[in-house]
C-alpha cells in the first residue's frame, strides 16, 4: 500500500478529483503544506455525494463505504479502497499495540455495527491486522447484557473494547448483578470514540479492580487514523501516526499553524495513504494542543473536546448545521436570530443547552421549548436513547438576547459550539 508525498498526492488529485482541481484552481503547481487552503467542509460535503460525485478520484469499484455523521435525512459517506482500508486498519493495529494491546488478550469488542456504521469493522480488522495476535470475541454493542456477560465469563475475556458509553453501560449492569457473573476477571479496558471523564473512570475502576483504563487510538470515518497512545501518554493524550498522515493544530481564527505547546487550537488532517477519496488539510472537528515542545511529527498532543464543526454528546456527533436546519421551522414564529450549542456534565452525566437568541415574547418563547426537544429528539433518534440510558440529560432550551450569545472576544465571532465537559467533569 502506498503512502504518497505530499507532492505526489496534490499532484494526482488535482488531476482526477474535480473538486480539488477546483479547489487549487489559483495555486501554482508546486507547493508547500501551509499554501493549501484548509477545506472548507460545507463545500466538501456539497459535492461529496452519491451520485455525480466531484471529490472522488475515481469509481467506487473495490473497497468499503461507511456513512459519516449527520442526520439520517442527509447522510454522508466516507469510503476506502480495499488497500487503503487495509493500512488504515493494519496501522491503527499497530497503535492498539503501542497503548497495551499484547498477545493472548481476549477481547470484548463490543462496537456497533451494521447500516453502514464503521467503528465495529475498523476495529475487528484492527486487531486481527495489529501486530499483537490476540483472540476477539464480535460481541458488538447491541447484545443484550447478559448475553454478553455470559461470553465474557464463560470464555474467561479479559478485556473489554468500545465506546466508553457501551462500556459504562455494560459495567453497570455487571455491577448490579455481579452475583451471577463470579469469576469475571476484567483487566484491561480499552475505549475511543470519546473521552473517560474522572468520574466514570473512577466507576469503572471500582467495578474492576486492578483494571487498566487505556485508549484504544483516535481515529475518524472521515479522516481515517488520527493518533495512538503509548505509555509515555496521560489521560486524553495520543501521538500522530507521522508515516501515513501530516498531523497539524491550527488557531481556530487565523488557522495559521502552531507548534508552540499548550496553546489549544483546531486539528487538520492530511492522510497520505488516501488516494480515491482525499483528505488534504481537512479539520477534523477536535480541538488539541501539543504538550511537548519542537517540530517532530509524532509529538504527543492533547484532544481538548470538539471545535466549531461539530461536536461530542456521550457517545453521538452532534452538527451545528443540522441543528440550524431543524429550528428553521420555528425560525419565523419566534424571531430565532442565531443560536450556538453548550456541552457541560452535570452530576457526571453530559448535558446539550441550545442557548437560542429570539424576540417573541418571553411566554411564547417557554411554550416552544418542548416542542423543540422534541423535534431534536425525532430528528436524531440516538439523543433520546442517550437520555433513557442516562448517559444524557435531556436537552435544555436557553432564551437569549441576541447580545447575550456567547462570542469570541478578539475576533467578536460566535461561539457556534462550547464544549465545556472538561470543565465541568
Amino acid at each position: 500500500m502506498a503512502i504518497y508525498e505530499l507532492q505526489d498526492l496534490i499532484a494526482k488529485i488535482r488531476k482526477d478529483s474535480p473538486f480539488y482541481r477546483e479547489y487549487y484552481g489559483k495555486l501554482p503547481q508546486k507547493v508547500a503544506l501551509h499554501d493549501l487552503p484548509i477545506i472548507d467542509q460545507t463545500r466538501f460535503w456539497e459535492v461529496n455525494t452519491i451520485r455525480n460525485n466531484r471529490v472522488l478520484t475515481g469509481p467506487m469499484h473495490d473497497g468499503v463505504v461507511f456513512f459519516s455523521g449527520g442526520t439520517t435525512g442527509n447522510p454522508k459517506f466516507s469510503i476506502f479502497s480495499r488497500d487503503e482500508f487495509t493500512e488504515f486498519t493494519r496501522t491503527f493495529g499497530t497503535g492498539m499495540a503501542a497503548s497495551g494491546l499484547r498477545a493472548g488478550d481476549r477481547v470484548a469488542n463490543l462496537f456497533r455495527a451494521g447500516q453502514l456504521y464503521a467503528s465495529f469493522m475498523i476495529m475487528s480488522k484492527s486487531f486481527e491486522l495489529g501486530p499483537e495476535p490476540v483472540l476477539q470475541f464480535p460481541i458488538t454493542a447491541t447484545t443484550p447484557h447478559p448475553e454478553a456477560l455470559k461470553v465474557i465469563r464463560d470464555f474467561d475475556v479479559d478485556v473489554i473494547a468500545g465506546f466508553v458509553t457501551s462500556i459504562i453501560n455494560l459495567a453497570d449492569y455487571y455491577d448490579a448483578n455481579r452475583e451471577l457473573y463470579p469469576s469475571t476477571n476484567i483487566r484491561k479496558i480499552f475505549y475511543t470514540g470519546e473521552g473517560v471523564y474522572p468520574d466514570q473512570r473512577a466507576s469503572l475502576e471500582r467495578i474492576f479492580p486492578g483494571v487498566k483504563i487505556l485508549s484504544l487510538g483516535y481515529a475518524s470515518v472521515d479522516a481515517g487514523m488520527l493518533g495512538h497512545a503509548d505509555p509515555s501518554c496521560g489521560p486524553n493524550e495520543h501521538r500522530p501516526f507521522a508515516q501515513q498522515t501530516i498531523f497539524e493544530i491550527v488557531d481556530e481564527d487565523t488557522e495559521e499553524p502552531i507548534d508552540e505547546a499548550d496553546r489549544p487550537g483546531k486539528v487538520v488532517i492530511t492522510n497520505l495513504t488516501r488516494l480515491l477519496m482525499p483528505i488534504v488539510r481537512y479539520p477534523v472537528g477536535d480541538r488539541a494542543m501539543w504538550v511537548e515542545s519542537g517540530t517532530a511529527s509524532n509529538r504527543k498532543f492533547r484532544l481538548l473536546g470538539r471545535s466549531g464543526e461539530a461536536a461530542r454528546l456521550a457517545s453521538e456527533n452532534i452538527y451545528y448545521d443540522d441543528l440550524r436546519g431543524l429550528l428553521d421551522k420555528f425560525r419565523q414564529q419566534l424571531g430565532i436570530t442565531n443560536y450556538q450549542i453548550v456541552l457541560s456534565r452535570r452530576d457526571g452525566i453530559d448535558l446539550m443547552t441550545l442557548r437560542i437568541a429570539a424576540t417573541a415574547s418571553k411566554e411564547l418563547l417557554a411554550g416552544q421549548s418542548a416542542a423543540i426537544v422534541e423535534e431534536i429528539y425525532q430528528a436524531r433518534p440516538g439523543i433520546r436513547d442517550l437520555v433513557k440510558a442516562r448517559r444524557s440529560l435531556p436537552p435544555e432550551i436557553e432564551w437569549v438576547a441576541s447580545n447575550e450569545l456567547f462570542i469570541n472576544d478578539r475576533t467578536g465571532k460566535l461561539r457556534r459550539i462550547i464544549d465545556n465537559k472538561g470543565l465541568s467533569a
